[in-house]
């Protein structure tokens, strides 16, 4: 299927390690343009000269989204270099999963107001006569109570909220907002990586709780991400979809 994305323009947070940087890859491959930013020079420097390969045209910036004004400016590069927007994804995550006064702050600042910064940066130029398209990432943590329900869940379910009221306010001016909600994924160097090797007995208890018998691959999430992006998913706005392998069991109503 031609998802209708060669040419269109997007911007992506936290674009490169593990699903943001599948994100990008996903874009690029459906022939979009892409702007990344992460908060490592060194690792957007490298991310930047292995994605631009066949002509791909995309840019690299880092930025801290958990600086408002930072953040701001560069979704205002973002656009000039790209000639103007058609979607953004807001993947970055502090990933503060123990409870402090310090981590709630972060995850605020990092995970929630990171994407209310990037859409309110972004909603000018997603108002064009084509639409634009929203996507959050959230996470199973937002939807059902796990190891991680203290501020990394809060904030995640408080994405998948504020996502969903974009979507009902936006739908008339023709901007689509949905959110992808992951579960366990695992790639080198990920957070399920690291706890693999220094917490094996939880490695071990989140990956028997998956019926598939496995964690999910970034691509897998990318995939979901691209598709919800695309002009094919025109009318699905408001969503919360879930990559888990059946991971989670509650019913969504």
């Amino acid at each position: 299927m031609d998802l209708g994305l060669s040419g269109k323009r997007f911007a992506v947070t936290g674009g490169t390690r593990g699903i943001g940087r599948a994100v990008v890859e996903g874009l690029l491959a459906e022939g979009a343009a892409v702007a990344f930013c992460a908060r490592t020079p060194e690792a957007v420097a490298e991310s930047e000269v292995e994605l631009a390969v066949d002509g791909a045209r995309v840019f690299g910036a880092a930025v801290d989204v958990g600086d408002p004004a930072a953040l701001a400016n560069w979704v205002g590069s973002a656009a000039d270099s790209l000639g103007g927007l058609d979607g953004v994804v807001a993947n970055v995550s502090a990933l503060a999963i123990p409870e402090s006064v310090e981590n709630w702050r972060t995850s605020f600042d990092v995970d929630l107001m990171g994407t209310v910064g990037l859409v309110d940066a972004a909603l000018p130029h997603l108002m064009t006569p084509a639409g634009g398209s929203i996507v959050t990432i959230s996470s199973v943590s937002g939807r059902e109570i796990d190891f991680a329900a203290g501020p990394y869940g809060t904030m995640k379910a408080a994405i998948i909220h504020y996502t969903q009221g974009l979507a009902y306010k936006l739908a008339a001016q023709g901007v689509r907002a949905n959110t992808v909600s992951p579960g366990n994924t695992y790639f080198p160097g990920g957070v399920w990586s690291s706890i693999e090797e220094n917490d094996p007995a939880l490695f071990a208890t989140a990956l028997g709780l998956n019926p598939t018998g496995r964690m999910a691959t970034p691509e897998e999430v990318a995939n979901a991400v691209v598709f919800l992006s695309s002009p094919r998913a025109g009318f699905i706005t408001g969503t919360n979809l879930l990559v888990d392998g059946a991971l989670t069991r509650g019913v969504q109503l």
